[in-house]
Formats: structure tokens, C-alpha cells, sequence
């Protein structure tokens, strides 16, 4: 990651569809990132990572948020820039697609078997990044996917987005499994959180009166 990429972003209004697209350009890697939060989770993804873009696809999916992101990477070094700046770049989206955060739910929990595999992810859209992530991977690589960068793509993410992430693969054997059952606890997590409870519209889910 450079210090010297350049972000410009648009987002609509909050009480319509929460929509945002964030690009980011470094000289390592180029990315746009569109989101709709209220989307029904069709995903077009090119991150120049098959299993990369596999578990994005899961976010989308699990998540009902559509997705599209376009990276660009300079992956003959390897994929270490391509998915720490996707992290980078769609927390940043988040940010600005959720807006306010008033009449969320905040807090969002879900754990998701496969097979021999289940994880547990829990997230609080409370302003303030953090990451605790624990995932014993059983291989060091997926279809090309690095498995340390998984750490690289949460830690972005939460970054940018502000918000406090916890992340435990219970039980696994396969690493593919591993993998898939976080990103799609991620996502079920992610959309518990963001959804709108209509008891509490228009109030901020915070004592402080804002996060």
C-alpha cells in the first residue's frame, strides 16, 4: 500500500437505497468499488483471483448486498496489494453507503457450517476499527489464494469501515471450507447489523447519540 492513492466517492440518499462507489488508484493497484446495501446480492467481480473473487461472491450473496468491484493489480509480484486494497476500498464504501447509521440494528452475529467446517463472525458498526481473528488454516494456500492475506482483507476492511470485527473458525479440515464458512459468516453478520429495525428510525444505536 502507498501513501500517495487517490479516493473520490459518491454516495445517495440515505433514506433511499444505500448506495456508494469508492476508486482507488496507487501505483500498485487501481480498484472501483459500487455497493448497494439494500441489493438483492448479484455480484460482478474481477479481482484477477479466482477463489478471491469466489468468497467476495459470498458476501454479495449471503449478504444481499450487490457488489461490484474492479481491480486491476500488480499481481506478477503477487496478490498481497490486490486483497489488502479491496479491503481498503470496499471499507470505504461501507462507510459512506451506511451513512449515519441511524435506525440500524449495529450489532450483527452469525455462525455458518460446512461440512466439517463452522465459523462464528460478529461485527459492531461502533466507529471504532478493530480486528480479532482467529482461523487455524489447515493449508497456506487456496486455489492460488494466499491464506494469510484473509487476515490483510479483514484488517482493511475494518479499517475503513469502523467497525469492531471478531472472526473464529471453530472446527475444520479443509482450508476451502475454513475460508468459505467466514466470508459467508461475514456476510449474514454484515446484514443482520445493517438491517433497519423500524422501531428505531431515525435514532442513532448509541447512548452517545452518534458513532
Amino acid at each position: 500500500m502507498t501513501s500517495s492513492a487517490l479516493v473520490t466517492s459518491s454516495a445517495i440518499d440515505p433514506t433511499a437505497d444505500r448506495i456508494a462507489e469508492v476508486s482507488r488508484n496507487t501505483a500498485e493497484t487501481r480498484i472501483t468499488v459500487r455497493i448497494n446495501l439494500d441489493g438483492t446480492g448479484q455480484a460482478k467481480l474481477h479481482t484477477g483471483i479466482g477463489f478471491f473473487d469466489h468468497m467476495l461472491e459470498q458476501i454479495a450473496r449471503h449478504g444481499l448486498i450487490d457488489l461490484d468491484i474492479d481491480c486491476a493489480g500488480d499481481l506478477h509480484i503477487d496478490g498481497h496489494h490486490t486483497v489488502e486494497d479491496v479491503g481498503i476500498t470496499l471499507g470505504q464504501a461501507f462507510a459512506r453507503a451506511v451513512g449515519d447509521k441511524k435506525g440500524i440494528n449495529r450489532y450483527g452475529h452469525a455462525y455458518v457450517p460446512l461440512d466439517e467446517a463452522l465459523s462464528r463472525v460478529v461485527v459492531d458498526f461502533s466507529g471504532r476499527p478493530g480486528l480479532h481473528l482467529h482461523i487455524p488454516f489447515t493449508a497456506g494456500s487456496i486455489g492460488g489464494f494466499d491464506t494469510q492475506l484473509t487476515y490483510e482483507f479483514f484488517q482493511g476492511f475494518v479499517n475503513h469501515a469502523g467497525v469492531t470485527l471478531h472472526i473464529d473458525n471453530l472446527k475444520g479440515i479443509n482450508a476451502h471450507h475454513q475460508c468459505e464458512t467466514v466470508f459467508k459468516a461475514f456476510a449474514r453478520a454484515l446484514r443482520s447489523a445493517l438491517t433497519r429495525d423500524p422501531r428505531a428510525a431515525g435514532t442513532i444505536p448509541s447512548t452517545k447519540g452518534s458513532l
